[in-house]
């Protein structure tokens, strides 16, 4: 197996752990890895009718930097902007935020950090 399909099995890994995660946490699953055009939202979920877009960081080692160190302020932007289509698509009006789902699978241990309200949609 070459690295790229090591790192793309660990992001659907820590994908399937995270909306586990959610789910006990009492979030309402709406969707995994919606697309529009070229941009992705890895998770959409709702709890206490707040829509909440989950940007899912999956690392085998902490060692050179946090999973969500990866969510740059450009990742950011594009989260915002495919959120806001899902919005316009679906015709939503509920608040929303943008939290970060920070997993860490490291020598069969899991180390997972919910970050609610991580960073919010530059006006």
């Amino acid at each position: 197996m070459n690295k790229n399909q090591e790192k793309s099995e660990l992001g659907i890994k820590g994908e399937e752990i995270a909306c586990k995660y959610l789910i006990t946490k009492g979030y309402q699953l709406l969707h995994k890895n919606w697309r529009c055009k070229h941009k992705e939202i890895d998770i959409i979920v709702e709890k206490n009718n707040i829509l909440t877009f989950v940007e899912v960081k999956t690392r085998s080692t902490s060692y050179f930097e946090r999973p969500q160190d990866a969510v740059t302020l450009k990742k950011q932007r594009l989260l915002i902007s495919a959120a806001n289509e899902y919005i316009i698509q679906k015709e939503i009006d509920k608040e929303i935020q943008f939290d970060i789902v920070s997993i860490i699978i490291e020598n069969g241990k899991q180390t997972i950090e919910h970050i609610p309200n991580a960073f919010y949609p530059i006006v």
